[in-house]
């Protein structure tokens, strides 16, 4: 299935700032995602642009937005505060793009973290869940769950879609997270890095782990929007 065309938008945060955003729906889309970007890359990068095409082709439409320092060019990532806007203003147009449609948000490591952290400050208007392409729940090489402690205040089901080899969230920690956290699922990619690439020797290419993910996010989709 050929993947559709995404629509360029720019998204205001406030007065003076803006950002870009590509909004992406196949023909009859059953839900939209809002897609955050990871620290290192933007909206852009290959593995944005294909996660965006592969929730198209299962029927969910997608938007992607930049960080501010990333629209800017800049290596050093926003404060906070600042993220947490962004993540609200992608959700506000996300509704505007599509307003009857179910709303999920979340993104990959980074952004997905500062979704979190501003659904746990307040609720996310509309959204229904969060789920995570590999939550960054510590440092490499430096594990903790320091990070993870907002997410007890999260309210609504979560999704972590994480590689076995995930040097920034071991399973010994983050398995227990989950089941504490209560509202939260996990679904394993092996031998897949924080990247979701996995080895030669996996006798899998990096494409086909995309593909395993996004197929347990829209079957986790489907599950929280089927009719009870």
């Amino acid at each position: 299935m050929n993947a559709t065309r995404a629509e360029q938008l720019t998204l205001a945060i406030d007065e003076a700032r803006q950002v870009s955003a590509l909004w992406q729906a196949p023909a009859q889309p059953r839900a939209c995602y809002v897609l955050a970007h990871g620290a290192g890359a933007g909206m852009t990068h290959p593995f944005m642009t294909s996660v965006a095409n592969e929730l198209a082709n299962r029927g969910i439409a997608s938007l992607r937005y930049q960080f501010p320092y990333m629209e800017q060019r800049s290596r050093r990532p926003d404060p906070p505060a600042l993220c947490h806007a962004t993540v609200r203003a992608a959700v506000a147009e996300a509704t505007r793009c599509a307003p009857d449609l179910p709303l999920f948000a979340g993104g990959r490591s980074f952004g997905g973290r500062m979704t979190s952290q501003a659904q746990a400050a307040a609720p996310l208007p509309g959204v229904r869940a969060l789920a995570f392409l590999a939550f960054p729940l510590h440092p490499p090489q430096r594990p903790g769950r320091d990070r993870a402690e907002h997410l007890r205040d999260v309210k609504v089901p979560m999704l972590f879609i994480q590689g076995t080899r995930d040097d920034l969230a071991t399973l010994d920690l983050l398995r227990p997270l989950i089941a504490e956290l209560g509202l939260a699922s996990l679904k394993l990619l092996e031998d897949a890095d924080h990247s979701w690439h996995v080895p030669a020797r996996s006798g899998r290419k990096d494409q086909d782990v995309i593909g395993e993910a996004l197929d347990a996010l829209a079957a986790w989709i489907q599950a929280l929007t089927r009719p009870t």
